[in-house]
């Protein structure tokens, strides 16, 4: 079988800022540390040059929703080999309170605080797959094919995580 190779001028490796940036968002979510975010953000790039580097690999097609399910990865990765942090509740409302009340009115802040809590919540699988979809933005066929698995378990895991989202978005109200 011969090894197809890609031209030295294929796709330029860097993530654009727009793609770090919604990496970052990813990692945030999945649960990596804010001190770690960078750290994050580099992996995924090394991981992306090693992906279009090597000549027995197929091409990225789509950057940005590779780098979006690698940050997903990377979080997942980062959650296996380290006990879990303080949660997303907590870097959040320590990011507010840098923050002007101006920029965050009380109700989206108690609305983001209750999300991150049901986020945390979720299985990894379901995590993963709402990070992918409502913060990154893929489309259930991306996601399906960057994590390797059919667009109905993908669409499982939405449905199922939006019911324990609502649920717990029912109990803030309540109580």
């Amino acid at each position: 079988m011969a090894v197809r190779r890609r031209p030295a001028h294929d796709a330029d490796p860097a993530l654009s800022a727009a793609d770090a940036s919604r990496v970052r968002a990813v990692l945030a979510l999945g649960g990596v540390p804010f001190g770690e975010l960078d750290d994050g953000v580099q992996q995924v790039q090394l991981k992306l040059l090693e992906q279009q580097t090597r000549p027995d690999r197929a091409p990225v097609r789509n950057p940005a929703a590779w780098a979006a399910a690698v940050a997903s990865r990377v979080a997942a990765d980062w959650h296996r080999g380290r006990t879990r942090d303080a949660g997303l509740r907590e870097r959040l409302a320590a990011r507010w309170t840098r923050s002007t009340a101006a920029d965050h009115p009380e109700d989206a802040r108690l609305l983001a605080l209750a999300v991150a809590e049901g986020l945390e919540e979720l299985p990894d699988g379901q995590r993963q797959v709402v990070v992918l979809r409502y913060y990154a933005d893929l489309p259930v066929k991306d996601i399906a094919e960057a994590l390797g698995i059919p667009e109905g378990t993908v669409k499982s895991r939405l449905h199922g995580a939006a019911a324990v989202l609502r649920t717990r978005l029912r109990e803030r109200e309540v109580g």
